[in-house]
């Protein structure tokens, strides 16, 4: 398998990614800014096949319709030159001071009104881009203080503003599909919607919830503990995976946009083969944009960045070639069985089988050999040491 990437793989990244200049809490800085239009031929020449971005991020905040209209004619005529996509937008709602408590949950409601004229302009932009979803990252939707915040009304105007969201798109036929993107803190001490599943549960109490899904990121679900393989298997489960951003983490600290598979090099091998081949039982894959959502190292120069940005898609590739070796194994496939994780996906009840009938079942329960069943082992760990070995290439 090569891992040279081309647009059949859907490789993309957010422009503010590559574009991000390194300046953090701490220092100032290490990069000069980056064209835009750079940044697409540049990709392009890599092998991605999309580029995203927030509104500020293309168009500098405050521009008037002259300057806004010259940019956004100049990216097209790039995306034109390339033949990239944009097949994500999302809106910069966390930035300006005035969204220093939120914005579609801000206490101030001129504030909350500014932040939905803000995002329906930009879903025009998204919509004449060609672009199929709309991701909505709550930055600053969150509060420091548990007094400070009555988070049942927050909840009820995030959703009064994602219904409206909804209704325009529609309305307008954009067809756009909304995706939340969750994580727990940082820049607000706590932020509404800080996980996958509180997201997913959230939209689906919306007045479109089909419209509605998640985009969930390596980093944000590492940074609460958890594992982002599951969290994805859930979401797929869900039918609410409507986009993804990978990056790498070292676990439950600052949020850290690592390239991808430079973290969790085995929790990423696991999230690769779930999203190329489904559960080992039947469960569905993702045939959506594999995007990055990661930042150069402070300590890179603009080689350095595009070095970076190759390497996001290799360690994809590698862990893509090595998970199909993986599912390949002869011997992988004698342990999955040996460890019976084939056999859950088999239903506990038999077809037609009702609760009376189990309950007449004695081999399940009165006849069932508890202290036979209970010295059984399960042989995880081989099956985990044959993962390891492919990622290793030691078999």
């Amino acid at each position: 398998m090569s891992v040279q990437p081309t647009r059949e793989d859907k490789f993309s990244f957010g422009l503010w990614t590559v574009g991000w200049t390194a300046r953090d809490p701490f220092g100032d800085a290490t990069r000069a800014p980056l064209d835009p239009i750079e940044a697409v031929h540049k990709l392009s020449e890599l092998g991605a096949y999309g580029i995203t971005f927030h509104d500020d991020d293309l168009v500098p905040f405050g521009s008037d319709a002259p300057a806004r209209d010259g940019v956004i004619a100049n990216f097209k005529k790039a995306l034109d030159e390339t033949g990239m996509v944009v097949p994500m937008v999302t809106t910069n709602l966390f930035t300006h001071p005035v969204f220093k408590d939120g914005g579609f949950t801000s206490n101030d409601r001129s504030v909350r009104r500014y932040a939905l004229r803000k995002v329906l302009r930009n879903m025009d932009l998204a919509a004449d881009l060609g672009a199929k979803t709309f991701v909505l990252w709550g930055g600053r939707e969150g509060s420091e203080y548990d007094v400070a915040k009555d988070v049942q009304a927050a909840l009820d105007r995030y959703a009064e503003g994602l219904n409206l969201l909804a209704q325009y798109s529609e309305d307008n036929g954009y067809g756009l599909r909304f995706a939340i993107e969750p994580k727990p803190n940082e820049p607000r001490g706590d932020i509404l919607l800080p996980t996958a599943g509180h997201a997913i549960a959230f939209v689906n109490d919306l007045e479109r919830p089909e419209l509605f899904g998640i985009n969930p990121e390596v980093g944000h679900e590492q940074m609460s503990n958890l594992n982002f393989a599951q969290g994805i298997a859930q979401a797929l489960w869900h039918g609410k995976l409507f986009h993804i951003d990978l990056n790498g983490q070292h676990g439950p600290k600052f949020d850290q946009d690592l390239v991808f598979g430079h973290g969790d090099l085995l929790n990423a091998f696991a999230l690769v083969d779930l999203l190329e081949h489904g559960g080992p039982g039947g469960g569905p894959g993702y045939d959506g944009p594999r995007h990055f959502d990661y930042k150069p190292s402070r300590t890179e120069d603009y080689t350095g960045v595009w070095e970076s940005a190759k390497a996001n898609m290799r360690m994809y590739l590698l862990l893509k070639e090595r998970a199909q070796a993986f599912r390949a194994d002869p011997a992988v496939q004698e342990a999955l069985a040996e460890s019976k994780v084939l056999e859950l996906s088999k239903p506990t009840l038999n077809e037609g089988e009702t609760y009376t009938d189990l309950l007449n079942d004695r081999s399940a329960f009165e006849d069932y050999d508890v202290d036979a069943a209970g010295e059984q082992g399960y042989h995880f760990v081989k099956l985990h040491q044959l993962a390891i070995d492919h990622v290793l290439r030691a078999n």
